[in-house]
């Protein structure tokens, strides 16, 4: 069924499923080059506004989804960097049975940015969205009723989709099939990642699957969704803290579940026993003590950071969504490099990773960062300033985090602007989608 969907050619929809003139083959889906998959991004919308900046955001896949839908009404022309490393949730089981690189935060933000205009595009997004019961016998039975097609989350998908769909959660069945030491629990699994990964297996491209999702669910073809790191291998974050403690694991350091299958609650986790350090990459073998290794960045993250008209660093958990991104070599050089508008967006409040800390606080991290500043001697930055990474900070009303304008401004940071809020009943305080928009439109027809 794989083979004969990626034959397809333009199937009997409203939006065709994969843009022509690009077509899937097996001789030329394995390994497609990043360079091909950024060629179908070219074109404007022919209803854009004359105003259509470009913007790079660094976040994770939680926080900044709130304003990603508001964000399409300013630009689509946005780059969405996100790290490959997060080890919790469905993704963590799909990652312990069958490898490779984190899925959750891509296959989260491409949802966010999916087409919701037709019946269909609804009830795509509504599937690949779906998250099983947390009874992991309940799951495995509601898994195999969508696989065999016979789930009432298929109403409204028309043929093409549906076999397409299928075709890739079936081959990721086989592969768990496959796998007979290992069993896998479908407990909470999210249909999108599983989808995601029977993708990214099949093609043994992480762009490739990227992509095929991004054109299932129908995303802006002005808009990227990157991952820092284009991999398919196992990436394991770590973290070094002040006191010397390291911790392994994306879901250690900010939201531990103990090993249970619990839904993780990341307001209420218990606080480090020290402030972190520094994060970096692990892995399972090698030479020195911290198993520390060097992945190189995505070379589209780069091209992106040389070009966009605004640099962002989202709203989400500092050390392990938005500084996975930056400690990478390259990513430093080429941002201090720029003069254009490089915005940090403050939190609404502080979390188990930021416990105590002021806006100077965040700043700081993000620089050391950058600089990679405990980080391998050979790698380090060691005259780069904070202005010259962030010139500009957005701070919710009301929020939580104290904006410390004398120690911001010893950095050299000066601009900071206050942007309406709400409560969030989850989580706090958090920014009004609209008013954080309108004040980004406004810096950038200012700069």
């Amino acid at each position: 069924m794989v083979e004969s969907l990626l034959k397809l050619g333009n199937p009997p929809l409203s939006k065709p499923l994969l843009p022509l003139p690009f077509q899937f083959s097996l001789s030329s889906s394995r390994s497609l080059p990043m360079s091909s998959l950024n060629s179908v991004n070219v074109h404007r919308s022919p209803t854009a506004s004359s105003f259509h900046p470009s913007i790079l955001v660094f976040s994770g896949g939680t926080a900044f989804n709130g304003v990603v839908e508001e964000l399409k009404k300013l630009t689509t022309r946005v780059a969405h960097v996100l790290p490959v490393s997060d080890d919790g949730g469905s993704t963590a089981e799909i990652v312990r049975v069958l490898g490779g690189p984190a899925v959750g935060d891509i296959r989260s933000r491409c949802l966010r940015l999916s087409d919701q205009s037709t019946s269909e595009a609804l009830a795509v997004r509504n599937l690949l969205g779906y998250r099983l019961p947390l009874d992991a016998q309940e799951a495995k039975l509601e898994w195999y009723s969508i696989v065999e097609g016979e789930h009432s989350l298929w109403k409204d998908v028309s043929k093409a989709y549906r076999e397409t769909i299928r075709a890739f959660l079936a081959y990721f069945q086989n592969q768990i099939l496959r796998r007979t030491n290992e069993s896998f629990c479908f407990s909470n699994g999210s249909i999108g990642n599983f989808f995601f990964a029977g993708a990214r297996i099949f093609f043994q491209s992480l762009d490739a699957a990227i992509f095929l999702f991004s054109r299932v669910s129908q995303i802006p073809t002005e808009s990227l969704v990157l991952p820092v790191i284009s991999t398919n291998d196992r990436l394991t974050l770590g973290c070094e803290l002040w006191d010397g403690m390291i911790i392994r694991g994306q879901n250690e350091i900010s939201h531990p579940t103990n090993g249970s299958l619990q839904l993780i609650d990341k307001e209420n986790s218990s606080t480090l026993p020290s402030r972190i350090k520094r994060v970096f990459y692990m892995s399972s073998e090698g030479s020195n003590l911290l198993h520390e290794v060097f992945p190189t960045v995505n070379p589209s993250v780069l091209e992106q950071l040389r070009n966009v008209d605004c640099i962002i660093y989202g709203m989400g958990s500092l050390f392990t969504s938005i500084c996975p991104s930056l400690v990478l070599l390259g990513v430093g050089e080429v941002i201090a490099s720029r003069s254009c508008a490089k915005v940090l967006v403050m939190n609404g409040s502080c979390d188990r990773e930021t416990s105590g800390f002021g806006a100077s606080c965040f700043v700081t991290a993000i620089t050391d960062a950058l600089n990679r500043t405990y980080g391998h001697l050979n790698n380090r930055l060691k005259n780069n300033q904070p202005s010259e990474y962030i010139n500009t900070i957005f701070v919710p009303k009301d929020g939580e985090i104290p904006v410390d304008m004398k120690s911001l401004a010893t950095l050299g940071i000066v601009h900071v602007v206050s942007v309406e809020s709400m409560k969030d009943p989850k989580v706090g305080v958090v920014y009004e989608p609209t008013s954080l928009i309108q004040a980004l439109s406004n810096l950038l027809k200012q700069k």
